[in-house]
């Protein structure tokens, strides 16, 4: 599932998931620091979802995940950092290593085809966002650069069914609205030319922005 941050990639999974009545696992990755290895990174998940699902350890950890409808990987294995400030998220972790991070992938992408055989019977739903600093911000390399954005999609969906996650300028309002039911229209519009349609993000800004004012 890919979208800019602030979209609510998260809260559309789980909101599928609570319509569909689907058993979802949600992986989480708790990091000590921000200077180690993809090797470590991918061990600690590995040790993390052994520990959270008490996997013996003679039992095979993709057998048990076969269980389960879904094993998604979302906000607590990105920003897990948000529930514990004492640890590193893993997007915190990306945003220290830059390109070396791209060792991480690797090591997924080779364990995927060792095993390939046992994941066909497992689906993943990854929640992605791959935030690049372009013409002095930050920019989301599959939502926010245009042409090569529209390029790194097809590219992204050789290999996956991917979902993308964005919307109008009137349905963002039209979101935010739904929250803040009375904030004016224009004013909401404001805050779209800052964040533009991310509705999350343009909550969150009006309800500090209220709380600041008071």
């Amino acid at each position: 599932m890919c979208g800019a941050p602030g979209t609510g990639k998260s809260i559309n999974i789980f909101t599928a998931q609570e319509k569909l009545g689907l058993d979802f696992y949600e992986v989480k990755l708790i990091l000590p620091r921000s200077n180690i290895t993809s090797r470590d990174v991918f061990d600690l998940m590995i040790k993390s979802m052994e520990e959270d699902l008490e996997v013996n350890p003679k039992e095979k950890l993709l057998k048990h995940l076969k269980k389960f409808d879904a094993i998604v990987f979302a906000d607590q294995f990105h920003d897990y950092h948000l529930v514990d400030n004492e640890s590193v998220g893993f997007s915190q972790w990306t945003d220290f290593m830059g390109l070396k991070t791209f060792n991480f992938y690797f090591i997924c992408i080779l364990e995927y085809l060792k095993h390939w055989k046992e994941f066909q019977d497992i689906n993943l739903v990854l929640q992605t966002a791959w935030r690049i600093r372009f013409r002095g911000k930050k920019e989301d390399l599959f939502t926010d650069m245009g042409l090569f954005s529209k390029s790194a999609l097809i590219l992204l969906k050789i290999l996956f069914n991917v979902v993308e996650i964005s919307y109008s300028e009137k349905e963002a309002i039209s979101i935010v609205k739904s929250h803040l039911k009375d904030v004016d229209e224009d004013l909401i519009r404001q805050y779209v030319k800052k964040y533009r349609y991310k509705p999350h993000f343009i909550y969150q800004a009006i309800k500090k922005d209220q709380k600041n004012s008071i």
